[in-house]
């Protein structure tokens, strides 16, 4: 397959971890998908990396977190997983403390999200199709931070 990251078309969101108690990380899949992800999305206009994390997780989990709950994580590329030929441009936030899970997904799904899972990132979840910026660039990236004891 030949490399096409220098011609595809970027597009910029941003993504949040967040965890349960249990040190699950929470994942979703859009309707009319089969890839779970972080939950996250596309800027609006005039929006800041930080601000569109805010505002997604409220609109995707229902989760109100302040921009100064949020700590980033990277700034990474890969592979975007619902629109082939494409790359995601992507600013990821870890959300400061744990949540319990009952507490993130009441209401949920909601807006474009179709499901809603929280995945152990110790068992890897077999089985479980992941879109390629959560496995190649922000588990890794997980795992640097807490010192290889998540994998």
């Amino acid at each position: 397959m030949p490399d096409t990251s220098a011609t595809a078309p970027v597009i910029r969101v941003s993504a949040v971890v967040v965890t349960d108690t249990a040190g699950r990380i929470l994942t979703v899949r859009k309707r009319g998908t089969s890839t779970f992800m972080l939950p996250g999305g596309k800027f609006e206009s005039g929006e800041s990396p930080a601000d569109a994390a805010v505002r997604e997780s409220a609109e995707e989990v229902g989760l109100i977190v302040e921009a100064a709950a949020l700590d980033l994580l990277g700034h990474f590329r890969a592979d975007a997983a619902n629109e082939p030929g494409h790359l995601v441009d992507a600013h990821v936030y870890v959300v400061a403390g744990e949540f319990d899970a009952a507490v993130v997904l009441a209401g949920v799904p909601a807006s474009e999200i179709e499901e809603v899972r929280w995945l152990d990132l110790r068992r890897a979840d077999v089985g479980v199709p992941l879109a390629p910026l959560l496995t190649d660039r922000v588990w890794p990236a997980l795992a640097d931070r807490a010192g290889d004891v998540l994998l």
